[in-house]
């Protein structure tokens, strides 16, 4: 095959998940395949890999598996008539042991939260739309006031960051998340901005 300054990265899912199907990609010329760590289990994702390493060596090529690890959202709970407004000023608690949130408090489904936080931190709720600062923790309670307000409503994603203009952030992740990275990661990789690139596969090198 001629060779080309460009690069063609493809994501595979469901639908391009066959040994097939990625021959046929490989063959048309994509030279590295993306796995999405947003949805999937690890068993999925070192299932995939695999049938790429396999697809690879029919085709004699060398391909590259890039894992995106964004990895499973963080999120609030649940609120009690589905959604609430914050206004800057207002104090408001992330409480790990709360089931049903209302105006003054919501849940968290990530339970270790508390213990990774300290006063001053900055969590940005709703993919950062409303900014709360922290002001202390006690307990499984997280005790902040709205920095900016807005909508905040069932099961919505959020994220810390330091304590910065710019809000620096920091990722969260679950253990799910950890664990795709250990399992699929496996054999060395290395590390590339959000992305974990696991190697380039020649035939049925590891």
């Amino acid at each position: 095959m001629k060779q080309r300054a460009t690069k063609i990265v493809a994501t595979i899912g469901p639908a391009s998940s066959t040994l097939e199907i990625l021959e046929r990609m490989i063959a048309a010329g994509v030279d590295v395949v993306r796995l999405n760590f947003s949805h999937g289990k690890a068993e999925d994702h070192v299932e995939r890999a695999q049938m790429v390493r396999d697809a690879a060596a029919t085709c004699g090529r060398e391909i590259a598996i890039m894992a995106d690890l964004q990895g499973p959202k963080i999120r609030v709970g649940k609120f009690k008539d589905g959604k609430i407004q914050l206004a800057k000023g207002d104090k408001f608690i992330l409480d790990a042991d709360c089931e049903l949130g209302d105006q003054e408090r919501v849940g968290l489904d990530y339970k270790e939260l508390p213990k990774d936080l300290n006063p001053g931190d900055v969590l940005l709720l709703n993919d950062g739309l409303i900014v709360l600062n922290v002001e202390r923790i006690a307990g499984h309670q997280i005790f902040t006031t709205v920095k900016i307000g807005g909508e905040l409503s069932n099961n919505k994603g959020y994220g810390d960051g330091a304590a910065t203009r710019h809000h620096r952030g920091r990722a969260l992740w679950s253990s799910c998340a950890h664990d795709c990275e250990d399992r699929a990661g496996r054999g060395g990789s290395e590390s590339a901005g959000n992305s974990r690139c696991l190697g380039r596969h020649h035939g049925g090198a590891g």
